[in-house]
């Protein structure tokens, strides 16, 4: 799977995704300060399949319903690396679910 990371996120969380998943963040990619709308048709025309956030407003500033992609709002107390580190795991199974909304929360809760 094709993973984007947003900068809301620390950059060392890629590392919790593992080896079987294609992950960059969007500094990698050069995107750093784009706006939402330009960062989601970016994402798509070069293929990614997740975009994970902790941007929990974004779902309500864009029309996402029709997007070739899934959209994951991580909702951790923090956005410490250690806090959302904890989440991963979690995120991976709703994945595992299957049949994927084109926004999914993930929280500990």
């Amino acid at each position: 799977m094709k993973i984007l990371l947003d900068e809301s996120l620390p950059r060392k969380l890629k590392n919790d995704f593992g080896i079987d998943h294609e992950v960059w963040t969007v500094r990698d990619k050069g995107w750093l300060s784009k706006k939402n709308g330009e960062l989601l048709k970016l994402m798509i025309d070069d293929g990614f399949e997740l975009f994970v956030t902790a941007d929990q407003n974004l779902q309500y500033q864009q029309k996402l319903e029709k997007l070739p992609l899934t959209i994951a709002v991580l909702r951790g107390s923090d956005n410490r690396l250690r806090t959302l580190s904890n989440l991963i795991p979690l995120l991976f199974k709703r994945i595992n679910e299957g049949s994927l909304p084109n926004v999914i929360e993930i929280s500990a809760d």
